[in-house]
């Protein structure tokens, strides 16, 4: 009976032993399997305006440097023109701190994109910014290119296309306001003519068209029904004095389409509420348990602009999946560092 026993025990004590030695191999598997997602995981680069640190904002010069640098998508902005062209252009407005006539003298006051026709936007020169102006204190490293013109939607497709850039995604945004209606286009208006662009050139798959204006990105959703390849849509806020979110208010939301801050408890839940893929906030907004929030939603994380290596650790470390950046440059070696993966 004893001998007995003593067998039971060690047999026992045996199988412990393997199933411990189990254990430790299946936790040291899982493991190595989540440490080589998280480092293989793909992060999105995105170009803002092109590289607005080093070449002039929104113009293929820019958007090729962009390119020959590696980013994974050109982030951009775009209006509609007097003569229904898909222009682009950061401001519903011709900016005078980087805006020359064809005498040669920065314009002196701002000019509205929907009264201008594209023949006209293209007699403007915007490779050079007004060395007097603010903006120029901002960027100084960037490089002018004189008769450098504002380009088309359809002419940087068409460019990207000739390039062979078979990968490069888009990230469009539409410069449209709720409280300044007669600046654009409606917004049905704005989003239909920006889409039809993205169709004619088959860029469905590869674009993103993104807004603080939610208006236009829900009439996108509507406008893809029925539709088997579809374009996502990007959320922008700003929880800013300056911005287009105020939690706990806006019971009769402007900027936020038909999601009121009120109804909801974060941001990450109206974006989730207004059908959006992307949750696109201004840097200084996130936290590790917001991108945490985001990603249980089924949203991913894409901050503006972080410049410094400081804005765009912090960003990284809090689980983003891409930031944008006016300086792809600076982003390039410190994602290296940090072991991510570029798509």
């Amino acid at each position: 009976m004893m001998k007995s026993m003593m067998h039971v025990d060690s047999s026992f004590h045996s199988t412990l032993r393997r199933f411990h030695a189990g254990a430790v191999l299946i936790c040291l598997i899982i493991w190595g399997m989540n440490t080589a997602i998280a480092q293989t995981t793909p992060f999105d680069l995105q170009g803002h305006r092109g590289a607005r640190g080093l070449l002039p904002e929104n113009t293929l010069p820019a958007f090729e440097k962009a390119i020959e640098l590696g980013v994974t998508t050109l982030e951009l902005d775009v209006g509609v023109s007097k003569d229904g062209s898909v222009v682009i252009s950061h401001d519903r407005a011709l900016n005078p701190e980087i805006t020359r006539d064809a005498s040669g003298a920065y314009i002196t006051a701002p000019l509205l994109v929907n009264r201008l026709t594209m023949a006209e936007l293209k007699t403007y020169d915007v490779g050079r910014i007004n060395p007097e102006s603010p903006y120029a204190k901002r960027f100084p490293d960037q490089q002018a290119i004189d008769a450098t013109r504002m380009p088309a939607l359809s002419t940087l497709f068409k460019r990207v296309e000739a390039i062979g850039a078979k990968k490069l995604r888009f990230n469009i945004e539409t410069k449209i306001s709720p409280e300044k209606h007669n600046d654009t286009v409606s917004p049905a208006v704005f989003a239909r003519k920006l889409l039809d662009v993205v169709r004619e050139h088959g860029m469905q798959s590869r674009a993103t068209i993104q807004s603080f204006d939610w208006r236009t990105l829900q009439i996108i959703k509507e406008l893809q029904k029925g539709h088997t390849k579809k374009v996502l849509t990007s959320c922008l806020t700003a929880q800013q004095p300056w911005g287009n979110i105020v939690l706990g208010a806006d019971k009769a939301p402007r900027w936020t389409g038909s999601v009121s801050a009120a109804d909801h408890p974060d941001v990450p839940s109206m974006v989730k509420a207004a059908g959006c893929d992307i949750w696109s906030p201004y840097f200084a907004d996130i936290s590790p348990a917001l991108v945490k929030k985001s990603h249980e939603l089924g949203l991913k994380v894409i901050p503006w602009t972080t410049n410094t290596e400081a804005e765009m650790t912090a960003v990284i470390e809090a689980g983003v999946d891409g930031l944008i950046t006016d300086y792809p440059d600076r982003a390039l070696p410190l994602l290296t560092r940090l072991g991510k993966t570029i798509r």
